[in-house]
């Protein structure tokens, strides 16, 4: 099928009119966008009625240019004299919103390279559909290359993202998104979509004819394909319908026109070759095709019946049927392994007329089961990110591809669940401004990095946001103005990190359950000894509603305050390598651990440093055991849990504990330096600290069961120990499947 008629899609824009820019569908649910086309205008094109938006609205990276001006010619329409490049980032995505999460669509793209950098040089890259490949993009075509696909959008908005892979700078000229009825094209579904290789109209006389919108309420675009040495042309002026429950929906100025063999006695041969793409880019299992038939002519007795077959294979046998427009199409993915296809229709013995076609159809298929980013944790990201403006490779989705994955982030893969974000690192971004709600929303995350004006304040295990360093020298991470002056006056000499634990109680917080013994020798007698309130500074702010949101997650305190909430510093609980930690008692009697950074500015931009990495600690302080502040060990203090939850303290009104799912070492406390323990009883005393972290009280164990839970813990540890243990490994399930299609 003649290459050529990529040219015809030069005439598919036309200028005409102006309108607003819009980054949402229109009234008929199309997005259409001209790429790199400068200013806020948009403009309609004469022969769809349709108006072309410019690309500012749906992406913040790239730069508009300008095709060479030997390109610029009178059939060349305008919509191709710009478009956008991406000379930064691996991965730069147009984001389309307000879509039907289930819904299809198809998605159009258009390239025109037209040397406009000067180089000469047409650049490969590749174009995803969200995080799942698309199609390899080679630029060298003289005309238009353009890409259509035809998925299951699983969110309310789709990304389209060009990816750098070495070989030349990814740009694009346009790009087109359009709605379909959830019947259409059934092969489509949430693992696999279509990739379209070619659709073509046979019979119209006039080459240039490209049939699209408004006579294809979809939009799709219909290429002519005249040949009139080997077909005869058959059409008509009469409507030709569709039959009912059509799964194609071929619009009738398509079917009004069709091919026979110019000999009768001949049969339809079409052929197309095997794309040419680069290695382990094309996840394609095979074909689909898609053949529209109607009968245009009154038979008066004769008979037109043919048999179909592909590479002498034989599909099926079909009858006209008059002015309706009926298709045979595959459901099933014809295999690939062939460098050529010829699909061939040949007249039956039965049959008195030769074979004809109307439109064909033929398309790649794609999976698209690859499952994006948690949408929550997309929401929320986007938000950060638009809040702060950060300037990194933060486009498409977070998480996937792995090698494309957002710098600063980590995230958690599962089989069976979509990708979480568990880190974020914005040290290096330049944040400024107030803390946004948006990371009371990142519900997976254990590690929060943020900046500070000299160093970094590591948020680690829980989510909870300390006040961020000095006062005076960083005004700009308080929550407003006033709440930042105000604290330059009281906080001249000290800076106070506070440490607020969060969560339900469990059992299982054995890392910190030595508190409990410090409790009975006094630190009992203080839990409500205070009846003084504590007010957080402000909670009118913008962000006001954070505070109540979080529960203490993100506090920020006076000096005053802290000297309240302590009793004046009188109780000291710990002290580590830099800063003493007091104990101390919020207006809702919530205990925390309050950590003062030494005065000394040495000392105390060292202090900062320390802090990172005692953060994670800084609750478990009381867990030591003899002047020589030796930490207990993992069987100590499991027995300090057991001797816990016999005794009814419930515990749960002092601890808060978020457990991240994932490796147990990350859990336990490194300072124990204690490899000599069943890994088990680990295991199993996280098991019961889940069970009681249940929302539903009837569902959680109650403290019978979770004695018994233990002492079968300290039963296993104490096996290992004597060297009687069962020897029962754990040992990674992972799911085999077979290699990608080819």
């Amino acid at each position: 099928m003649d290459a050529t008629r990529s040219w015809l899609l030069l005439l598919c824009l036309a200028a005409a009119g102006v309108l607003q820019a819009r980054a949402q569908p229109d009234s008929i649910g199309f997005i259409n966008i001209d790429c790199g086309l400068p200013g806020t205008e948009s403009f309609v094109d004469e022969a769809t009625g349709l108006s072309y938006s410019p690309d500012d609205a749906f992406i913040d990276t790239g730069s508009n240019n300008n095709i060479s001006t030997e390109y610029v010619t009178p059939e060349i329409d305008r919509g191709f004299h710009n478009l956008r490049s991406f000379p930064d980032g691996a991965r730069n995505c147009y984001t389309l919103r307000s879509l039907v999460a289930g819904l299809k669509y198809t998605i159009r793209t258009y390239f025109m390279y037209g040397n406009y950098d000067g180089l000469n040089k047409p650049p490969v890259f590749d174009v995803h559909i969200g995080v799942n490949f698309w199609r390899t993009v080679n630029a060298s075509n003289p005309g238009i290359v353009w890409t259509e696909a035809t998925v299951v959008v699983p969110n309310d908005f789709v990304q389209v993202c060009l990816v750098n892979t070495g070989s030349g700078t990814p740009f694009i000229s346009g790009l087109e998104l359009r709605p379909l009825n959830r019947k259409l094209y059934p092969q489509v579904n949430a693992t696999q979509g279509l990739v379209l290789l070619d659709r073509v109209n046979f019979g119209p006389t006039n080459g240039t004819a490209i049939i699209r919108y408004p006579d294809d309420p979809h939009d799709r675009l219909w290429i002519p394909l005249v040949d009139t040495i080997n077909w005869a042309e058959i059409s008509t002026n009469e409507t030709v319908r569709n039959i009912n429950n059509d799964l194609f929906e071929a619009p009738s100025k398509v079917m009004q026109t069709a091919i026979k063999p110019r000999n009768s006695s001949q049969d339809i041969e079409l052929s197309w070759s095997e794309p040419m793409l680069p290695p382990n880019k094309d996840p394609s299992p095979g074909y689909i095709i898609v053949m529209h038939f109607s009968e245009l002519q009154e038979l008066h007795g004769a008979a037109r019946q043919f048999y179909i077959n592909l590479n002498s294979m034989y599909l099926d046998v079909f009858t006209t049927t008059l002015l309706y427009s009926e298709a045979v199409y595959s459901t099933i993915p014809f295999q690939r392994g062939y460098t050529k296809y010829t699909l061939s229709l040949n007249a039956t013995e039965n049959s008195t007329l030769p074979p004809i076609i109307n439109a064909l159809e033929i398309f790649s298929v794609i999976p698209t089961s690859d499952v994006g980013t948690d949408p929550l944790d997309v929401s929320a990201i986007v938000e950060i990110k638009d809040k702060y403006n950060v300037q990194k490779n933060w486009m498409g989705d977070p998480c996937l591809p792995k090698t494309l994955a957002w710098n600063g982030l980590t995230c958690s893969y599962s089989v069976s669940s979509p990708p979480r974000i568990t880190s974020l690192n914005l040290s290096l971004s330049g944040l400024n401004g107030d803390i946004s709600a948006s990371f009371a929303n990142l519900k997976a995350i254990q590690y929060l990095y943020v900046p500070n004006s000299q160093s970094n304040l590591a948020l680690v295990n829980i989510f909870v946001i300390p006040y961020f360093g000095r006062y005076g020298n960083n005004p700009n991470l308080c929550t407003d103005g006033k709440s930042c002056e105000h604290m330059k006056k009281e906080s001249k000499l000290t800076t106070i990190y506070i440490s607020v634990p969060i969560g339900l109680v469990v059992v299982i917080v054995a890392l910190l359950l030595g508190f409990l013994r410090w409790k009975r020798q006094g630190g009992a007698s203080h839990k409500r000894s205070t009846k003084k309130i504590v007010k957080p500074q402000d909670e009118s702010t913008k962000d006001g509603h954070l505070l109540s949101a979080l529960q203490h997650k993100n506090r920020q305190f006076t000096y005053s305050e802290l000297k309240t909430i302590t009793k004046n510093f009188n109780n000291l609980v710990g002290k580590g390598g830099f800063g003493k930690v007091y104990d101390g008692v919020l207006e809702d009697d919530t205990r925390v651990a309050v950590k003062l950074r030494p005065q000394s500015p040495k000392e105390s931009d060292q202090a900062e440093k320390q802090f990172i990495a005692e953060v994670p600690f800084i609750d478990t302080k009381p867990l030591y055991a003899g002047k020589g502040g030796r930490y207990l060990t993992w069987r100590q203090r499991l027995r300090v849990a057991l001797e816990s939850a016999q005794d009814a303290t419930k515990i749960i009104e002092w601890v808060q504990q978020c457990l991240a799912c994932g490796n147990i070492e990350d859990i336990m406390d490194v300072r124990m330096h204690d490899d000599n323990h069943d890994i088990n009883s680990v295991w199993k005393a996280i098991r019961v600290g889940l069970k009681c972290t249940i929302h539903k009280s009837i569902e959680r164990p109650n403290m019978t069961n979770v004695v018994e839970e233990l002492q079968e813990c300290l039963a296993l540890e104490e096996a290992h120990d004597d060297g009687t243990g069962t020897g029962i490994d754990r040992r990674m399930q992972t799911m085999t499947t077979g290699p990608a299609p080819r």
